[in-house]
């Protein structure tokens, strides 16, 4: 990584306009808006030559023009308006004059729909997270275009598209529903017209979608704004949700608006080139110095993804309203933040704010990949008393994935192995409410969670047995039901391979039972039988949870409510174990037989339990 990195942007900063020169508006963000909000109020961004130098005005019922911001480059005006829910849905003229020239830009408000949207998820859905780019391909015109910086796809290259899309996903909508699953939660899609990057040496795409390019249009190559429309219509459609992924804390480096940058605070500016630390710690730590935290926070993720400031009311305006009109124009149910601990906290909660003001209902869940639970607990609504309170509503649970790969990694220890996961969700107290956090095994970041456990189907089974029953929100990545592995190393690429049967003439199939091994088979039938039974029993998403502590690679817990008891018990040990029940008396008092929910055997007695060596057992209690 070069020590300097350049910011062109600057040298167009302040664009010298005269008079005489005509100015014209080349950009309206947001792109429209609604009536009926419950704010009514919202900042509309302005661009085109000049933009800045006109003198605006607004001549429709309802809608009134309250200021017009200018800013140091003449390119950009933003107009403060208000829309009173007596407007009517119709098309706006915004008036630009300046001397003898007038400029005419329309721009439409409209009707808010009743269509689903904002259902939020809960613990009671189970999320598949999945890379539109490497999941499946329906429209093949789509996967190139010559006019794209990057106009390249090559499925033989594991750093270039591959030309899977929002069409290809559509159609994969009854292989998730077969599978249990409950809401879909996508890598970003938005465009992404960045050029390839140079990284150690190698040309990467960013098929992963992080680089955000123009934040009201999603990538062609994904099929546009309609096909994500269409999208989350057919998963509502199909009783399945849809998770936005969201960027705030950076963009792409050729983003329109860094072409003709608003101004010189619209980024994190430093004399030469700084990227963050990575060290989280500097942000909780009561000891800290500033010039850390400020380094972790304001300092570029990587070169060519430039660091927003928050801290500037524009960019916060901008993002903020963005992430509205995603929800309302799009009809997604839930929001996931990437990178959140590097954004400006004080932005977030007025985001999530923002968000949940409109849609009560929405799930909020962000990225910070930390180590502990304080930490981590930061990043959420928590009982600890930091100086700076959050109110994200949930957070993705990286301690407890860590813990739960541990737990099966490890040998038996008094500090190791499955204490670990015990040892994390006895620290649930820092959370205000811990079923709200979103829990995994692995994800297009980590390594695939079959090669951390060594490939072993009976620690696979055991894994996916706590995920789906201990507390929280689970998601899996794609293709763990069907067994997929490898490592990051040498690349993230790896990790993100295609999902075999998504494009056409595909040699293998794993979307169908055909297709699949007896292996893969195994593990689909596995997760689809096990992710069924939860959605459909209120105990293992609702329910109480009552653990033991562990003793001997032996792990107990207990999900339970009104309507009845699930007893999970592990063995992480390699031997055979027996498992005398009488120390759980208190949760099983007057519950002597079980049924396997797994295998459908009846247990008439449950004074003890045979327990196969890496085994999970799920029981459900009866008198």
């Amino acid at each position: 990584m070069k020590k300097r990195y350049l910011l062109p942007f600057l040298a167009l900063l302040l664009p010298t306009l005269s008079n005489a020169q005509t100015a014209s508006i080349d950009r309206v963000n947001p792109t429209n808006w609604w009536v009926g909000m419950k704010n009514p109020s919202v900042q509309v961004l302005i661009h085109g030559p000049g933009a800045g130098t006109l003198a605006y005005s607004i001549n429709y019922p309802g809608v009134k023009l309250v200021k017009t911001n200018t800013v140091e480059n003449p390119n950009y005006a933003f107009l403060d308006l208000t829309i009173a829910p007596t407007a009517k849905p119709g098309r706006v003229q915004i008036i630009g004059k300046k001397g003898s020239q007038t400029v005419i830009q329309t721009w439409e408000i409209r009707a808010r729909d009743n269509a689903p949207k904002a259902q939020g998820v809960t613990a009671a859905d189970f999320i598949y997270l999945a890379m539109p780019d490497r999941f499946a391909n329906g429209d093949p015109t789509n996967d190139k275009f010559a006019d794209m910086r990057d106009p390249n796809m090559d499925r033989a290259n594991p750093f270039f598209r591959h030309g899977g899309d929002l069409q290809g996903a559509a159609q994969r909508i009854p292989y998730l529903k077969d599978l249990g699953v409950t809401a879909v939660w996508f890598t970003p899609v938005l465009e992404n017209n960045q050029p390839l990057t140079n990284e150690g040496g190698t040309m990467r795409a960013s098929y992963h979608g992080y680089g955000f390019t123009d934040q009201y249009n999603v990538d062609r190559r994904l099929g546009g704004n309609a096909a994500y429309k269409s999208y989350v219509q057919q998963a509502h459609a199909a009783g399945l949700k849809v998770v936005q992924d969201a960027v705030y804390n950076h963009v792409g480096n050729t983003h329109w608006f860094l072409q003709d940058l608003p101004m010189k605070s619209w980024l994190h500016q430093w004399p030469t080139y700084t990227n963050t630390t990575y060290r989280y710690q500097s942000i909780t730590d009561p000891h800290g110095a500033p010039s850390d935290r400020k380094v972790t926070l304001d300092g570029w993720f990587v070169p060519f993804l430039p660091d927003l400031n928050q801290s500037n009311p524009y960019v916060a305006n901008y993002l903020i309203e963005n992430a509205i009109w995603s929800v309302e124009n799009f009809g997604v149910d839930a929001w996931r933040i990437d990178t959140y601990m590097y954004n400006d906290q004080p932005f977030m909660n007025r985001c999530n704010a923002a968000l949940l003001a409109e849609y009560p209902r929405i799930h909020i869940f962000g990225e910070s990949s930390v180590n502990n639970v304080v930490d981590q607990s930061y990043y959420t609504k928590n009982t600890i008393g930091f100086p700076f309170k959050s109110n994200q509503p949930g957070t993705l649970d990286f301690v407890l994935e860590s813990a739960m790969n541990d737990a099966l990694k490890q040998p038996v220890s008094y500090d190791g192995g499955v204490q670990r996961f015990y040892q994390t969700l006895a620290q649930d107290a820092v959370y205000q409410d811990p079923t709200k956090l979103v829990t995994f095994l692995d994800n297009h970041d980590h390594d695939r969670f079959l090669s951390v456990i060594g490939d072993d189907l009976d620690k696979y089974k055991m894994g996916l047995t706590w995920l789906l029953t201990t507390r929280g929100i689970p998601s899996m990545y794609y293709g763990t039901e069907i067994l997929m592995k490898n490592f990051k190393d040498p690349t993230d690429a790896e990790v993100r391979k295609d999902f075999p049967g998504g494009w056409p003439g595909d040699k293998e199939d794993k979307f169908t039972p055909a297709g699949r091994t007896a292996r893969e088979n195994e593990a689909f039938d596995f997760v689809k039988k096990l992710a069924t039974y939860r959605r459909d029993h209120k105990v293992l998403h609702d329910g109480k949870l009552m653990q033991y502590l562990p003793e001997n690679g032996l792990y107990v817990y207990f999900r339970y409510d009104a309507s009845g008891t699930v007893m999970v018990a592990s063995n992480t040990s390699d031997k055979p174990a027996t498992l005398p029940t009488a120390r759980f008396v208190e949760r099983m008092n007057g519950l002597t037989k079980a049924r396997n929910v797994m295998t459908g055997e009846s247990l008439n007695s449950i004074a003890s339990l045979a327990l196969p060596a890496k085994t999970a057992v799920v029981l459900e209690l009866l008198k």
